[in-house]
């Protein structure tokens, strides 16, 4: 009998679920609105600011893990405990939870003893602020030259890093940093919460 994935080492989960990237798939649009009306339907609305489809998944003919993210932004104020509570309650395992130096939860959906499924989801639950995630997005969509050096970028990186998902994700750290500087200052604040 096969482990749970709530008794896996790190090490066992990676190389459960290795970095995998695919060319872009249309229905990540689709699979993302259906997944957001999902949500929308069990989480009181009084206390959603925004939600997005972020990564590379939302950026249309970019190479991506196939994994569609959301960032679910919530009000200060918001009762973590029963957003966390219902969103566990609907399907979704929490995968990480913190409130230093942010509050953040992140779920996931499609990953079992058996590998992935066919759709695989994370969801970021944070308080609304101007997260840079939304502005990388926003500037690998309107500059293509720049997706494709970052597409590059990941396939460089995908049989070195297969089994090492944070070493993956620290090696693109400078190149999301450098381009996300440049689309705050050419989008200034087009994220920055109303208060």
């Amino acid at each position: 009998m096969s482990k749970e994935l709530s008794e896996m080492t790190l090490e066992e989960l990676w190389k459960l679920f290795p970095i995998i990237l695919k060319k872009h798939n249309q229905d990540y649009k689709n699979w993302y609105e259906i997944e957001k009306q999902h949500l929308l339907s069990f989480i009181d609305k009084k206390n959603i600011m925004r939600i997005n489809h972020i990564g590379s998944t939302a950026v249309e003919g970019l190479i991506a893990k196939p994994t569609v993210d959301i960032l679910l932004e919530v009000k200060k104020g918001s009762n973590i405990k029963d957003i966390k509570d219902i969103i566990c309650n609907n399907g979704w395992i929490l995968m990480s939870s913190q409130e230093e130096p942010y509050m953040s939860l992140v779920f996931n959906k499609g990953y079992t003893k058996e590998g992935f499924a066919e759709k695989v989801y994370h969801l970021h639950v944070r308080y609304c602020d101007n997260w840079k995630e939304l502005y990388y997005r926003d500037y690998l969509i309107e500059h293509k030259d720049v997706a494709e050096e970052y597409g590059k970028l990941k396939l460089g990186l995908q049989k070195k890093y297969e089994h090492n998902r944070d070493g993956y994700t620290n090696a693109k750290s400078d190149f999301i940093m450098k381009y996300t500087e440049i689309a705050r200052q050419e989008y200034c604040d087009r994220y920055k919460p109303v208060e």
